[in-house]
């Protein structure tokens, strides 16, 4: 897929005040500092769509890019986050669950892992309530430029097996790494093929 035009909609506190289209949209979605905006600026090849910041959990709002005038990507608030209140944490959790579970124009939901840890138990459980709620999910490794090749397979394949533990059938899986803009076409490409069935 070839992105021409990516423009920013807007940014709702909640998920009434999304988008009043039926455009298919794509969430990515991780925990604090795994790279989601960096990630996101690289799917779209402009630096300066989404803010990245050295401060962890910037994003507070479910924030909509339109792409190519077909389809939107969505920026949601990271989980985990760094040095929330109990009340704030609370209100961004009901708000993310609130837009996964209410969104009909929701079609993937992109799961952000940083490829350099085992995985976390704050991961696995919030894949697990997709899996649990039915909401199609991928799991994009990012960071892939951290490690060897041979360390990442290792990594990936490791968490195959963690899933693999609970889980019958596992989501697709891509490995990316924002700096290099590794996994770029793999995740667009993804994204076309599902719009397209979509159409069908």
């Amino acid at each position: 897929m070839d992105i021409k035009q990516a423009e920013f909609t807007l940014s709702a506190p909640m998920v009434s005040m999304c988008p009043k289209d039926t455009k298919p949209e794509y969430a990515f979605i991780g925990r604090s500092n795994v790279g989601k905006s960096s990630l996101i600026n690289m799917l779209t090849n402009n630096r300066r769509l989404a803010k990245t910041s050295s401060t962890p959990g910037k994003t507070l709002l479910i924030n909509h890019f339109l792409i190519n005038r077909e389809w939107y990507l969505v920026d949601l608030p990271g989980y985990g986050y760094a040095k929330r209140s109990k009340k704030e944490v609370d209100r961004l959790d009901q708000m993310i669950r609130g837009y996964i579970l209410q969104r009909h124009q929701l079609v993937n939901v992109f799961v952000l892992v940083d490829i350099r840890l085992e995985p976390q138990k704050i991961d696995l459980d919030f894949i697990e309530w997709l899996g649990v709620s039915s909401i199609p999910f991928s799991i994009v490794f990012t960071k892939a430029d951290k490690l060897t090749p041979a360390k990442a397979r290792q990594a990936v394949e490791s968490y195959r097996q963690t899933l693999l533990s609970t889980w019958e059938e596992l989501p697709p899986m891509f490995v990316t790494s924002a700096e290099k803009k590794e996994g770029r076409d793999e995740v667009l490409d993804y994204i076309a093929q599902v719009n397209a069935e979509l159409k069908e």
